[in-house]
């Protein structure tokens, strides 16, 4: 029986025109009145989804989001903090170098707001064509102060100039780290205790649900963690290779009402 439904939005929930069609909000709707706890989970801040959270009535007491990527787990109502992983002053600084030396623009994000350090020179960041929730903040790296705490940094540039540089980065970072694409243009480093896995691991602890009694479904390698945590691990059509090969089901698009389908083939009574 699934107790708790998690959601990837990008690729996922959303369309390509980033909205929710009927058809995935009425089986939500459905699964919420069933009792099923129904989380979004994101690389995006909460700000960032407050509008499709309240489009599925998803910010009532009792609801969760996991944001981040799994580096923050809060209640969606309050925005209360269940659980925070962050990237320090010093981990902050590390990997704005290394951004440096693959020659990509970089940004370190915070609840608040998108730091914007010096970029390299004719490489600006493209991630303000994707972050329009909070603002942005040019930043000296070095005037961080001692007890920053940086949710995330993310390195957004055009993709095939990012691949190639993605393949310079040291095995070393890979393993204090954790490096995922979240989309083709979007590279974000973490907190080596951060993935939506671990992230979804903490609210189902908090909630008295096991493994077994989550589906998770996604489309990017973000979503890996996640599906592999889930005892139902469901990819989109579209999704990647990796995902699909890992997923014990693999649904319609996600122009095509695929989280719908899941949920109502494995999920509702």
């Amino acid at each position: 029986m699934i107790k708790l439904i998690a959601i990837d939005l990008d690729g996922t929930l959303l369309t390509k025109d980033r909205e929710i069609s009927d058809e995935n909000k009425n089986a939500i709707k459905e699964a919420k009145k069933q009792g099923i706890k129904v989380v979004l989970c994101t690389g995006r801040p909460l700000l960032g989804m407050v509008q499709y959270l309240e489009e599925l009535n998803l910010r009532e007491q009792g609801d969760y989001g996991i944001t981040y990527n799994g580096g923050l787990v809060q209640k969606t109502d309050t925005g209360e903090i269940l659980s925070q992983k962050t990237l320090s002053r010093k981990d902050t600084l590390e990997l704005y170098k290394l951004s440096q030396n693959v020659n990509i623009p970089c940004n370190f994000i915070d609840l608040e707001k998108v730091y914007e350090p010096p970029y390299p020179i004719g490489r600006d960041s493209l991630y303000a064509t994707i972050m329009t929730a909070l603002p942005f903040v040019p930043v000296i790296p070095e005037d961080l102060v001692d007890d920053t705490a940086i949710n995330k940094v993310v390195f957004c540039y055009e993709e095939e100039t990012l691949d190639e540089a993605i393949k310079k980065i040291p095995s070393y970072f890979f393993e204090k780290f954790t490096l995922m694409k979240s989309r083709p243009t979007l590279l974000e480093l973490l907190n080596k205790e951060v993935d939506k896995g671990k992230g979804i691991a903490v609210l189902c602890e908090l909630l008295g649900i096991e493994p077994h009694e989550v589906m998770a479904i996604g489309d990017e390698a973000n979503d890996f963690a996640m599906i592999e945590y889930a005892g139902m691990g469901v990819a989109m059509e579209n999704a990647t290779s990796e995902i699909k090969e890992l997923a014990q089901f693999i649904t319609k698009t996600n122009d095509n009402h695929g989280v719908a389908h899941a949920i109502q083939k494995y999920a509702l009574k």
